[in-house]
């Protein structure tokens, strides 16, 4: 979709338009040729007596909305969010009647809510229909939208596109069938939209994997009849304001059928979306890339898909990590943590300042918090997990904090191994935390992103399917962490 800046209101009288509205005298204020009489009585009653904040008028060739955000019952946050679910809101109205254009007008001299209004819209519009006939698929009608808001910037519009244009990036690589996205065709997919953004990517190899003894990877990968890869991206700009890097670790499992300890039917549907980390990890990257941000990161993204056959791993298997650990496998569906310790251990040689893995890791961590948020946890990084918080507030891409307290280490104990792959019936998104922590003396966090990254039926402007979870989350934490350092 584009967006474009219209500093004055179209000439063109047939353009729907949504006002977004400070009070009620804005209503009232309106002229008969703006407004009639009825549509006036009806939009203040509305407000008023049944206390709605999103009115829309259908006049057939265009459509009158009006957006009164309501600041006294939330917080300044969860106004942003109602914004963007209004947005969502007014775009499926738009494409069911098949307008092309909209133009959403503002008199704050703040935009953040007419932003985040448009943020909505942008976001809601995204479809994936590359599988579907001509004849089936029904492309959405909206293609622009205008904006007319003092508060908002030609720069504050290109920066929303940029990070839109990445969350569309990770939903149509999530959303993809492992028929099309194997492990190598997902690292060719992220090298493309990298080197297009300005990122320095490299992709190893199962020659280079086995090189560097990954042997959480290989071990994985064994079972599969396609090879594992495993892609670094670097964005080092000449003023960066952080000497030892960030380092952003995502999973990229493109298909987990379990293994040998083979997933239940229900259990394999969607598993396609168990790469979704590597996905909003190299997206995120290549938005911060495009956005310029000061900010050294890295991007480490171990990738293979995990299947049962006559050379898989088993459960009571021992493997030798890249670091000289030794692993006790006890679940082979516990393989995202093991890619994931290869990637870890890779990452000490750069001496992150940050360490960060977000990955769809345990159902554990599904079952606690659901679809709603994150679920974050870390060792030596209680300010950086912190400000995440705080950011993930604003996007509103919450992070629910679990403890990481040590008495957990004793439930990954092994007894013919250093450590083991899973911890247990208790605390199971804590213990593969703890597997993850067990590789690094890092500052380190965990997000455990299984819930919110992929959704059975539409969820406002997150849409049905692929999410994008973690693009925004990672896009607005780098932007403040640039600006601190700054």
């Amino acid at each position: 979709m584009l967006l474009k800046i219209l500093k004055n209101r179209p000439s063109n009288p047939e353009i729907s338009s949504i006002e977004i509205i400070q009070n009620a005298r804005q209503i009232k204020g309106k002229t008969e040729e703006q407004l009639n009489q009825h549509e006036r009585t009806s939009i203040l009653n509305q407000l008023n007596n049944e206390h709605k904040t999103l009115i829309l008028i259908n006049r057939l060739y265009k459509v009158l909305g009006f957006f009164h955000p309501d600041e006294k019952k939330n917080s300044p946050n969860l106004t942003l969010e109602e914004c963007r679910r209004a947005g969502e809101k007014s775009v499926c109205l738009l494409n069911d009647l098949k307008l092309k254009e909209v133009i959403v007008i503002s008199e704050s001299k703040s935009g953040s809510n007419a932003l985040a209004f448009i943020e909505g819209m942008l976001l809601g519009n995204y479809q994936f229909i590359k599988y579907k006939s001509e004849k089936k698929a029904k492309s959405h009608s909206l293609h622009t939208i205008y904006i007319n808001c003092a508060g908002i910037s030609q720069k504050d519009i290109d920066q929303l596109n940029i990070v839109a244009d990445s969350v569309f990036f990770c939903r149509n690589l999530v959303n993809e069938p492992q028929s099309w996205l194997t492990a190598v065709k997902l690292s060719e997919e992220i090298s493309g939209m990298a080197k297009s953004s300005g990122v320095k990517v490299e992709v190893f190899n199962k020659s280079r994997i086995e090189a560097l003894k990954m042997n959480g990877l290989l071990t994985v990968n064994k079972g599969s009849s396609r090879p594992p890869t495993f892609t670094v991206m670097e964005w080092k700009p000449s003023n960066a304001v952080n000497k030892k890097p960030i380092v952003l670790i995502g999973k990229g499992v493109v298909f987990d059928t379990g293994g040998i300890n083979l997933k239940s039917s229900a259990g394999l549907d969607g598993m396609k979306c168990d790469m979704s980390g590597a996905a909003a990890v190299s997206g995120a990257i290549c938005a911060i890339a495009r956005l310029k941000l000061p900010l050294y990161i890295i991007g480490l993204l171990p990738a293979t898909d995990n299947r049962p056959s006559g050379n898989a791993y088993v459960p009571g298997d021992i493997i030798a990590m890249m670091n000289g650990a030794t692993v006790e496998v006890l679940n082979t569906d516990a393989e995202g943590r093991l890619i994931l310790a290869d990637a870890i251990c890779y990452a000490d040689l750069f001496k992150p300042s940050l360490l960060i893995t977000m990955a769809t890791l345990t159902g554990a961590a599904h079952a606690a918090i659901g679809k709603y948020g994150i679920v974050a946890m870390g060792a030596d990084s209680s300010k950086a997990v912190a400000e995440l918080k705080k950011c993930g507030d604003a996007v509103h891409e919450r992070l629910a904090e679990f403890p990481f307290w040590n008495d957990y280490d004793e439930l990954i104990k092994s007894d013919v191994a250093d450590i083991k792959n899973v911890g247990g019936p208790y605390g199971g998104a804590i213990t593969a935390g703890k597997f993850l922590a067990y590789f690094t003396k890092h500052p380190f966090i965990h997000l455990d992103i299984a819930g919110p990254a992929f959704v059975d039926k539409k969820d406002s402007y997150r849409g049905q399917g692929g999410t994008g979870v973690g693009v925004r989350l990672l896009v607005e934490f780098a932007r403040v962490m640039a600006a601190k350092k700054s």
